[in-house]
């Protein structure tokens, strides 16, 4: 059976796949992604790992991959395979696309940003199936997003679009880790979330979970963290969608977790602030975790479908 090789490597975690023409994850594994032993170990651990996974596919289906798909976190050179940076993996000017085709015997590999391989993945066979523009918007540590244009992801003239998390919602607000200040990331992200529930009294080791589930037991300082994550998300999403007039708004992570306790008044709170722009679709993303995967081995399957049309 013909399949790719996916990978989605995270700052602690590396999640691998075989995948399908049509999508289906024919083989799946995890392990860590070792960054405390430093980047060099980093990159020979993916290798490793790719190898592993190529060595499986010609086991369990007779053949090796035909392609490969790596997505990475930080700054992504797509067009020449290159991974610039990454704090958290401290990596910096990679060429994955070579290392990792070399190791594979010279098959084409595709490199991708992480969220935006994400949203490939929700776009094309998730949450936003069918929709010929859509905005995905994971809300976790920090708030990322990916722009989606008829079935691929608009990566900016520089590599930056859909950094939505850094849209300034509250000038002179809170300090950013990207050095503004009032960033959404600061207000709305699970971390945000979490940071504001523990100094509100929900304890030191306080999570957005834990806010969620006071906000439905009724807690009155938890209602308060909620109600300003809420109204600053959809400030941010009301600039988005009138940047983007997107049709469907899919947003994943942590926070998304939450269910209707943070959809209901979320919609509501957008719908309260449109003027003249259209109201998207907003809906919870599809795929979880393994999002980031399936973009990846999406990516792959592209680079196969552009040599034939060459």
């Amino acid at each position: 059976m013909r399949h790719v090789i996916a990978l989605d490597v995270g700052g602690t975690g590396m999640k691998a796949a075989l995948v399908a023409a049509d999508g289906t994850l024919l083989y799946e594994a995890r392990r860590p992604t070792g960054r405390e032993r430093g980047p060099d170990a980093v990159v020979a651990g993916i290798l490793d790992f790719a190898a592993e996974l190529r060595d499986h596919g010609l086991t369990g289906y007779g053949q090796t991959a035909v392609a490969a798909g790596l997505a990475v976190p930080g700054i992504i050179d797509e067009a020449n395979g290159v991974a610039v940076y990454a704090a958290n993996l401290r990596w910096k000017d990679v060429p994955l696309r070579a290392l990792l085709s070399e190791r594979l015997g010279g098959v084409p590999v595709a490199l991708g940003h992480d969220v935006r391989s994400g949203g490939l993945a929700e776009g094309r066979i998730g949450a936003g199936h069918g929709a010929d523009r859509f905005l995905f918007v994971p809300l976790g540590t920090g708030i990322a997003g990916a722009i989606g244009i008829d079935g691929r992801i608009e990566a900016g003239a520089h590599g930056y679009a859909g950094e939505i998390g850094h849209i300034v919602v509250r000038p002179g607000g809170r300090e950013c880790g990207c050095g503004q200040r009032g960033c959404l990331e600061a207000y709305a992200s699970a971390a945000a979330v979490a940071r504001s529930w523990a100094a509100a009294g929900g304890g030191p080791e306080a999570d957005a979970a834990d806010c969620a589930r006071a906000v439905e037991a009724g807690d009155p300082g938890a209602l308060a963290v909620w109600r300003e994550a809420v109204d600053t998300l959809a400030d941010g999403l009301v600039t988005g969608l009138t940047l983007l007039d997107p049709r469907v708004v899919i947003i994943g992570g942590g926070l998304a977790e939450a269910g209707d306790t943070l959809f209901g008044p979320l919609r509501a709170a957008v719908e309260a602030r449109i003027t003249f722009q259209k109201l998207p679709v907003l809906v919870p993303a599809a795929l979880g975790d393994t999002a980031g995967c399936l973009g990846a081995g999406l990516l792959a399957w592209d680079l196969l479908s552009v040599e034939v049309s060459a």
